[in-house]
């Protein structure tokens, strides 16, 4: 009898959820990089086998290439951290990237503020 396909992506959201909590402990805690600042993940996509973790993260203060940079050589010690703390057969290799999400929401929060003050002007 084949598998629930409803089953597999719920099991998938929760093991990324879980990575998520588990990695943002594992940053603020036991991370000593000086490169890593202030570090927020926003979100984890988890491949279905489990073998890959995409991680997208924001920082507040620093680089953030030079963070993420810093990020991809700690995914060792990071995965390895997860290991210890996951119940799965399988943690994923991890790939830190950049989220400009929150810069390009700035941006066009200026773009309306900008456009809503020349409307004003005009009225």
């Amino acid at each position: 009898m084949p598998a629930r396909k409803s089953a597999t992506p719920n099991r998938a959201f929760k093991v990324a959820d879980q990575i998520q909590r588990d990695l943002t402990e594992l940053i603020a805690r036991e991370l000593k990089d000086p490169r890593v600042g202030m570090v927020t993940i926003q979100a984890v996509e988890v491949t279905p086998d489990y073998a890959h973790a995409k991680i997208f993260f924001s920082v507040l203060v620093g680089d953030p290439k030079e963070c993420e940079e810093a990020l991809n050589q700690a995914a060792g010690f990071l995965r390895n951290g997860l290991f210890k703390r996951l119940h799965i057969h399988t943690v994923p290799t991890l790939h830190f990237q950049f989220d400009r999400t929150t810069e390009r929401a700035a941006d066009m929060n200026a773009l309306i503020a900008k456009a809503v003050s020349s409307r004003a002007k005009e009225d």
